[in-house]
């Protein structure tokens, strides 16, 4: 019962676990370079998201969508549409909480002001990065 629900919502699952680790070298990464290397919190935090996003790329690669391709052709259209996504959600991720929370959803959770449009904001970016990366980015010629 367990494996044929696995086997049936595989992609997902993978996606899910792969996202929860992407999080966490973020903030390992960042954690060493601002807490045991001194580095700047800008500079910490970009270096994080570029190490982040990498890991995102391989596990999604390999083991999310399997994407069995070699080519450098193929590679580059994978990384450049990959990080170009990222891009993409990342710009939703700054902007829209701010937005949100000019129209209504300004709630604070945990004491923490719009952590409400946080949270839908989190949830639409990891959606959106999944359909970017099914439809755009591993597509497969069926």
């Amino acid at each position: 019962m367990i494996k044929k629900l696995f086997q049936k919502y595989r992609e997902i699952i993978m996606y899910l676990i792969f996202g929860v680790s992407t999080t966490l070298v973020n903030w390992i990464v960042y954690t060493v370079l601002v807490s045991m290397l001194n580095a700047g919190v800008t500079l910490s935090n970009g270096i994080a998201w570029f190490a982040a996003v990498s890991f995102a790329y391989i596990t999604n690669k390999l083991y999310v969508f399997e994407s069995k391709s070699w080519k450098a052709s193929v590679l580059i259209r994978e990384v450049l549409s990959f990080f170009g996504a990222r891009i993409a959600s990342g710009v939703f991720e700054i902007f829209l909480p701010a937005f949100l929370m000019k129209i209504g959803l300004d709630q604070a959770i945990f004491g923490i002001e719009g952590f409400a449009a946080k949270i839908v904001v989190s949830i639409l970016v990891i959606v959106l990065n999944y359909i970017f990366s099914k439809l755009f980015v591993f597509k497969s010629k069926k």
